[in-house]
């Protein structure tokens, strides 16, 4: 009498099963491939993101704060802010506040690295930003940098590092996951050659 394992009817159930269960654990991976999880982290991000949201209202140069230079009104104009405080200040808003809270709220890993990306750029505009009013000729009368530039800008640096390490923690999660599916593979593949055999 034959067991069942031997009927190739069975046998194909069990492989179509089998293949079934596979792609839904793919489905997964990829979804999980896909996301963040930056625990405590988020709340620090979450804080300096509203830091970022608080040095907009700081003045950057003498009467100009951030929403003025931002919008570029006659008030920065009369502080004659230059190109790198307005991209930087941009740069800012749509990555250090926009895409980290898109990030933060999403848990999406994408929007983590574009969050990280952005930045780092901002990271070395701040720093130009803050060059630009210290190198202005003595005879424009403006001020140098002020207290929302300053900080802003040590702001977007400490938001940097801390997006860096949810996306290096989560690349490390995510090689490991994919050498633990390789490991599965090839096992599944070699209990199929005894199973042939």
């Amino acid at each position: 009498m034959s067991s069942q394992n031997d009927n190739p009817a069975s046998q194909s159930a069990d492989d179509a099963s089998f293949e079934e269960y596979r792609q839904d654990l793919d489905a997964v991976e990829r979804k999980i491939a896909g996301e963040i999880d930056p625990g405590a982290r988020a709340m620090v991000v979450a804080v300096a993101v509203l830091v970022l949201v608080g040095t907009l209202a700081l003045p950057h140069a003498g009467v100009a704060n951030g929403w003025d230079v931002l919008a570029f009104n006659a008030d920065a104009e009369s502080e004659r802010i230059a190109l790198f405080s307005r991209i930087f200040v941009w740069f800012v808003v749509i990555f250090g506040i926009g895409f980290s809270m898109l990030a933060l709220v999403t848990r999406r890993w994408a929007l983590a690295w574009v969050a990280l990306a952005g930045s780092a750029v901002a990271s070395a505009l701040g720093m130009m930003a803050v060059w630009s009013r210290q190198t202005i000729p003595a005879g424009f009368h403006v001020a140098g940098p002020s207290i929302g530039l300053i900080v802003g800008w040590f702001t977007v640096v400490f938001l940097t590092f801390h997006w860096l390490k949810v996306v290096w923690a989560r690349t490390t999660l995510q090689l490991a996951a994919e050498e633990e599916r390789r490991v599965a593979a090839a096992e599944a593949e070699k209990n199929q050659e005894w199973n042939v055999g």
